[in-house]
């Protein structure tokens, strides 16, 4: 399972946002774009400052029954907007969800795998 997440963009975003993954449907591979942004909660900015400068992000994949089924980000990352790449290429064709977490900011949205 080979995860990768680049960012693609210095430009500061003003908030956090989760794109819908691209292609979708998919197989067995998608790319799922979100932004960090440089202005945060207080608590975020907190989270920031004890962490160098950047804010923990979460993105995981979810099956239909709500099961967690792969982490492809789990890191600090500073603000920008980025790429992760999900490989689908070990899971059975079907709905899954993805969602993207932050301090207290949280968007989930659906993928389809078709094999």
């Amino acid at each position: 399972e080979l995860v990768s997440v680049n960012e693609i963009s210095s430009t500061l975003p003003s908030k956090y946002s989760l794109s819908q993954n691209y292609p979708n449907p998919f197989n067995p591979v998608t790319k799922i774009r979100f932004d960090v942004p440089s202005l945060s909660s207080p608590l975020a900015k907190q989270i920031r400052e004890a962490s160098l400068g950047g804010d923990l992000i979460l993105l995981k994949i979810f099956d239909i029954t709500g099961k967690e089924v792969a982490t492809l980000v789990n890191e600090v990352l500073h603000p920008g907007t980025y790429e992760a790449t999900f490989d689908g290429s070990n899971f059975t064709s079907g709905v899954y969800f993805y969602q993207l977490t932050s301090g207290n900011y949280k968007e989930t949205k659906k993928l389809l795998l078709l094999k």
